[in-house]
């Protein structure tokens, strides 16, 4: 009987550090799951592609392979591109068996990780501003799915409620409105001593440096409000146990 693998299949970038967080999540996952050979592959912009990776496990005499998307939310690339590329190749190769899991989605695992992250961003504030007179605001990649853009919605009233912040606030880095700098520039009107960027985003990248370029030239024009910028979710270890819970939900379906 054929070895089940594993195949983690993020988008792609052309950004270095982006890629080797792809690369680090998939060494933790091959240490959890050391039974089960693990690969990884991007749809676009970088290598290994998404046949190169499921190349390294047919190699391995891998022919079940779970793949799951390297995504937060279901958009195009989950719904059809990632499983476009993963038919054809079973489609060229007789004897793979693809299943295809479910994006990391609404999980209250990641929800404690944006806690986390958003908490440590105030140990670098320079003054004892309360979360009462803070507002959060949460920065989507955007998309044209409107569900995904919901979520965020939803994501910033759960943390706002969950940790008492004064408001909170949405805004996109790019396709949907409101955009970063228009959204912040309204968040700065609307009276709060300090404000909290926190990008709901899985790695850094072009887009991760264009939001906290963007922080940075906001807040020279409101020098009376601090502004502190969160990191993103990265590979925090509850990340990697959503990762591991969405392969184990794929290998008992």
């Amino acid at each position: 009987m054929g070895t089940t693998g594993i195949m983690v299949c993020g988008h792609g970038s052309r950004e270095e550090a982006t890629v080797k967080e792809l690369e680090e999540l998939a060494g933790i996952l091959a240490d959890q799951f050391s039974d089960q050979p693990v690969a990884y592959g991007f749809l676009d912009h970088a290598r290994p592609s998404l046949r190169e990776g499921l190349d390294v496990l047919r190699e391995q005499g891998v022919e079940t392979i779970l793949a799951i998307p390297g995504m937060l939310f279901a958009g195009s690339h989950v719904k059809n591109d990632i499983p476009t590329e993963l038919n054809r190749y079973a489609d060229t190769h007789a004897n793979i068996s693809i299943q295809f899991g479910r994006e990391l989605g609404m999980d209250s695992n990641l929800l404690q990780v944006a806690a986390d992250q958003i908490a440590r961003a105030e140990e670098n504030s320079s003054n004892n501003t309360s979360r009462e007179e803070t507002l959060l605001m949460v920065v989507g990649r955007g998309a044209s799915d409107a569900t995904s853009n919901e979520n965020i919605q939803k994501i910033c009233r759960q943390l706002c409620d969950d940790m008492g912040f004064g408001a909170g606030e949405i805004c996109f880095a790019g396709v949907a409105s409101p955009l970063v700098a228009p959204g912040l520039e309204h968040a700065a009107t609307l009276g709060y001593r300090r404000i909290i960027v926190f990008p709901y985003l899985l790695y850094t990248g072009v887009l991760i440096n264009r939001i906290y370029s963007t922080v940075d030239q906001i807040a020279e024009q409101f020098p009376n409000i601090e502004f502190l910028k969160s990191k993103y979710l990265g590979n925090h270890p509850k990340v990697v146990e959503t990762f591991a819970d969405r392969i184990r939900e794929l290998a008992a379906a």
